[in-house]
């Protein structure tokens, strides 16, 4: 008690009732070996996968930090950038810069985070399959309801970011390779 009789200690975080993420949470498999490795032998629209390139992919971020929270990812299973092959890099390099023209049309960010965590201490979540984060942000985006409650409001449904995104991308990858001279084929 909290020196008055019937007062409890309030909890160090609050609760945000979201009943819609029931549906994730109970769809989540658990899957032995590396998930990134794994979810590109699912359908398209059931991994959340944007674009499918030749030696990478674009996915959507499950647990997003934002609204239109991107991963580009190499098919091959390595935990470094630098044990990618300059081909690897220089597509992702590619999918990168389409992601960034295809949230800028379809999201109107502020501003862009890109980041690349390699190894558990530095943040990876998935630690033995390297990816980049392409996040949109937004002024505010970071505003009261997580200053004060810990909490972050996502406002678009995943499905719906998923739609959005795979419109504009391969337009994007192709404009971007167009404009490099290279010939590109399309997602799957």
């Amino acid at each position: 008690m909290n020196g008055e009789e019937g007062e409890w200690p309030k909890p160090w975080y609050k609760i945000l009732y979201a009943p819609w993420r029931i549906k994730y949470i109970k769809s989540a498999e658990r899957v032995e070996g590396c998930v990134f490795c794994k979810v590109v032998e699912k359908s398209d629209d059931e991994a959340l996968i944007v674009y499918r390139g030749r030696l990478s992919y674009v996915i959507l971020n499950r647990y997003p930090y934002n609204s239109g929270h991107l991963m580009i990812i190499p098919y091959r299973h390595v935990s470094g950038l630098d044990e990618l092959s300059l081909p690897e890099l220089a597509e992702m390099m590619l999918l990168l810069k389409a992601a960034i023209r295809a949230l800028k049309e379809v999201y109107r960010p502020h501003g862009i985070n890109i980041g690349v965590n390699m190894g558990e201490a530095a943040g990876a979540g998935i630690a033995g399959h390297v990816h980049i984060h392409v996040l949109p942000r937004w002024r505010g985006d970071t505003n009261f309801t997580v200053i004060f409650s810990g909490t972050k409001v996502v406002p678009e449904p995943l499905e719906d970011t998923y739609r959005n995104l795979r419109k504009a991308l391969p337009e994007k990858v192709k404009e971007v390779a167009e404009e490099e001279g290279l010939e590109w084929g399309t997602s799957s």
